[in-house]
């Protein structure tokens, strides 16, 4: 019976059931997810369909304002879009391209990582090297690299097209060296173990080892450094989108709202940015301060 208390699932409900930031930040993030997966049928219209628009709905403000239509709850921008349904399937392309950059980031970082510390010598120096190179290069900096060098090569059609995964990868391929260097870290810790010089007896080749029994052993901080990179993921994709280099106008995300309804500020339109703003800043917060519990959850010198 007390292994199962004492088991690390146990252990981690129980400490997520006594955080209340813990858990209002799981049901923020989960809204803000569940919201994104179902923006289809909880929105009030397609805010990326020109059929569904009407300029003459435009700048309408929010529904309990004295000018406001009860159709439209947090008013409408300059195209007439609904900016409740705006925010909806702009969290969707938000939580897209953070999500898949942290996915291909973490993929790249942990593989080179995992070679780098279990093979080591001039591998390794060669790989962190250039990790080390990279980190000193701002990641917005990369990403702003990235996103100028395909627009050179591309035509502004082709771009438009390929417009959210060339952020997918200019966010990804900037954030790659922190996962390296973690996992290389942990891998060294691990290689020494005596489960790997067990697995090395019994003739498991260096794969097995490095995939079947370090890995799983080093995806504890993976996993909470991708949770915190999450967060830092959309906000990365909201500052290339309000600088203009992020996704197109067409289909805007979070980011791209906010620097729609940034042209309109001073005109008396605050709605248009305050609300995408709003969503960005309880988005990142609440995915912020959940991989900082976890990151505590997870310490076993903490608990």
């Amino acid at each position: 019976m007390s292994d199962v208390v004492d088991s690390p699932r146990a252990v981690l409900w129980v400490n997520f059931r006594r955080s209340p930031v813990a858990i209002t930040a799981a049901i923020v993030t989960l809204t803000f997810l569940l919201g994104a997966l179902f923006a289809p049928f909880l929105a009030s219209q397609d805010p990326f369909d020109p059929i569904n628009l009407d300029l003459i709905n435009s700048f309408l403000p929010p529904a309990w304002t004295g000018n406001g239509d009860p159709a439209f709850f947090l008013g409408t921008d300059d195209q007439g879009r609904d900016m409740l349904s705006a925010i909806l399937y702009g969290s969707r392309i938000s939580l897209t391209v953070g999500l898949a950059a942290v996915a291909f980031s973490a993929t790249l970082g942990v593989t080179v990582g995992l070679i780098a510390g279990y093979v080591g010598g001039w591998v390794e120096t060669v790989l962190m090297r250039l990790a080390d190179v990279q980190l000193t290069i701002p990641a917005l900096l990369i990403a702003l690299m990235v996103d100028g060098f395909s627009r050179a090569v591309l035509s502004p059609d082709v771009h438009g097209e390929i417009a959210l995964y060339m952020l997918i990868f200019a966010i990804g391929i900037a954030d790659w060296p922190q996962y390296a260097r973690v996992v290389r870290s942990a891998t060294l810790v691990q290689k020494q173990s005596g489960y790997v010089a067990q697995a090395k007896l019994i003739g498991a080749s260096n794969p097995a080892i490095v995939f079947g029994h370090v890995l799983p052993n080093v995806m504890t901080s993976v996993l909470v450094l991708a949770t915190l990179g999450l967060a830092l993921a959309v906000i990365a994709e909201a500052t290339l989108s309000f600088l203009g280099v992020g996704m197109p106008p067409t289909t805007p995300s979070l980011g791209t709202l906010i620097r729609i309804g940034n042209d309109y500020l001073f005109s008396g339109e605050w709605w248009i940015t305050l609300f995408p703003a709003l969503a960005l800043v309880l988005l990142a917060l609440s995915v912020n301060l959940l991989g900082d519990w976890l990151g505590d959850a997870l310490n076993p010198r903490l608990r």
